[in-house]
């Protein structure tokens, strides 16, 4: 019993990564020369609205005062021991970013930076973590994936939470004047006690875009939207996985296996390590699949729920009327969330079902388009040339 409870344990951790609840006791640090931003003045409603969201819920939560809120560290030297499994390297990449992602490879908050980071056509290594021991990340305090490594003058700028990676890249890739370092210090952890005790960390910014005064032609309502809907990526849509693809004993064990021929687990795992969590995570998998269904309120054939999420997701980009994808005529970050957390279970039953029987296929094949042809890299190399004048 104990080893299923450990199995059980390592496979809700593989599965939900890096999700976690949004709420938070206290604000953000930002600094002063980003006060009057309507992108900031937005972040205080959200603080406000977490926090009526909170006495509403009489979610009793004590704040840990800090002198200071954590940023993102950065660590002197690359850690040791690492080997790179593999590299993504893209010719046209003219960035010059050097990074290194640490990940599950079916992991849906993993395939969401992969998303972001193809579509714009940026080079990256790839750690596959082993996720029954995760020694890959034992140089980290922070023990969830993705982590991100980037290359910077005084060592390595480690970036944790795949939407506080997403919103940094993505504001670092927008202005030209700042450092990257600059823009992590602007998502710092805050610390909150929860109703049981426990001290929890939140980056309870991590949807926001640092712009400054750089609007880039954008309205605050457009990107307040996209906002929205990068959240229901994360708070709604990746809720109605796991419940689907083990839906029964021979889905969860058909999903397993895919997972470990996707994730090569037969060069970056022992034999029995590869076994144990095929079969064994196939198991537990599939129990923990009915709890998350009532948890989540799914309906009674969780595959309504899921079409359901998906057809709604498509009925909000037809409405907007402003061309095929939620961004217009070019994917945006909440077309690259969604995209990236439903690629996660290409080749399971549950996305052959998805694509057969909601309205979602011909949105998701062009996404697939624009990602792997890196369609985003026009927008990096203008960056790039802005980059070079400064």
């Amino acid at each position: 019993m104990a080893h299923i409870n450990k199995c059980i344990s390592i496979f809700k951790n593989v599965l939900r990564c890096n999700g976690r609840r949004f709420l938070s006791t206290r604000p953000p640090i930002v600094q002063a020369s980003f006060f009057g931003n309507p992108i900031v003045i937005g972040l205080g409603l959200g603080v406000g609205s977490a926090l009526g969201y909170a006495y509403y819920t009489n979610v009793s939560l004590e704040p840990v005062f800090n002198e200071m809120a954590n940023t993102q560290p950065v660590l002197e030297s690359f850690p040791e021991g690492i080997k790179v499994s593999r590299k993504v390297v893209v010719p046209e990449d003219t960035t010059g970013l050097k990074i290194t992602l640490f990940q599950y490879p079916t992991c849906p908050f993993c395939c969401k930076v992969r998303a972001f980071l193809d579509y714009y056509g940026v080079s990256y290594d790839i750690v596959e973590v082993n996720a029954v021991l995760r020694q890959q990340i034992k140089w980290s305090s922070y023990k969830k994936v993705p982590i991100l490594l980037v290359k910077v003058p005084n060592g390595y700028q480690q970036m944790n939470d795949s939407s506080m990676i997403v919103s940094c890249l993505a504001s670092y890739l927008s202005d030209t004047s700042v450092q990257l370092e600059e823009v992590a210090s602007y998502f710092p952890e805050t610390e909150y006690r929860d109703d049981d005790g426990t001290v929890k960390k939140e980056i309870m910014n991590r949807y926001f875009l640092m712009l400054n005064d750089r609007m880039n032609g954008r309205t605050v309502k457009d990107i307040m939207d996209e906002r929205k809907w990068r959240k229901w990526a994360d708070q709604v849509l990746v809720h109605t996985l796991s419940p689907n693809v083990y839906r029964t004993k021979e889905e969860a064990l058909q999903s397993f296996e895919w997972f470990s021929e996707v994730g090569e687990w037969d060069k970056h795992f022992s034999k029995w390590e590869r076994l144990l969590m095929v079969y064994v995570g196939a198991y537990a998998m599939y129990y923990i699949s009915k709890r998350l269904k009532k948890r989540h309120n799914l309906k009674e054939e969780v595959r309504e729920s899921l079409y359901d999420e998906c057809n709604q997701w498509v009925k909000t980009i037809e409405k907007r009327e402003n061309g095929p994808f939620f961004g217009g005529q070019k994917p945006n970050l909440a077309d690259l969330a969604v995209y990236g957390v439903l690629s996660s279970i290409e080749g399971c039953e549950a996305f052959k079902d998805l694509m057969a029987k909601s309205k979602i296929k011909p949105w998701y094949e062009r996404m697939r388009t624009n990602v792997t042809n890196h369609l985003g890299n026009e927008y990096v190399k203008h960056f790039a040339t802005q980059k070079a004048v400064n």
